[in-house]
């Protein structure tokens, strides 16, 4: 069902041809510590449109860059927001989000590049604040229930 609702959140605002911001304020987004900005290089990305037999019309699937492609199973580390999807408490699957909750993809505010599913090794605490972490980075343009980025063996990073 959580999976249905993402997709289902996904098509709308694809299909609406919503585009990442080109630039985030400084304040939006905390600053990264020498690590780069990952979510500056997550949003090269072009979208190409195909029919969805299931939805039963044409769908944005996503065209990653190549210099995206580079990043895939690597490690990352990349600082955002965490969007529960099930209550304010600790999670070990959640949404990450390069924007604060009331400006995030699902409140229309971004577009699908600014999220991605985590799956942590232990539970993070949900905080409203901006948390950093790493993990594995997964690429997504084939499955159409799940984001088109994902991180796995995901660890909180200490600031």
């Amino acid at each position: 069902m959580k999976k249905l609702f993402l997709f289902a959140l996904l098509a709308v605002f694809t299909a609406t041809g919503i585009q990442a911001q080109d630039s985030v304020p400084p304040t939006t987004v905390a600053k990264e510590t020498k690590a780069p900005n990952m979510w500056k290089t997550l949003a090269k990305i072009t979208f190409k449109k195909e029919y969805d037999e299931l939805m039963g019309f044409k769908i944005d699937v996503p065209v990653f860059s190549k210099d995206i492609k580079a990043l895939e199973g690597k490690e990352v580390t990349i600082k955002g927001y965490i969007i529960p999807v099930e209550g304010y408490k600790s999670h070990k699957e959640f949404i990450f989000s390069a924007f604060p909750y009331n400006m995030c993809f699902f409140c229309g505010g971004a577009g699908p590049e600014t999220v991605m599913e985590v799956f942590s090794k232990e539970a993070i605490e949900y905080t409203a604040e901006a948390v950093t972490i790493k993990g594995k980075l997964e690429l997504n343009a084939d499955d159409i229930n799940r984001l088109m980025y994902g991180m796995s063996e995901v660890t909180l990073v200490k600031d």
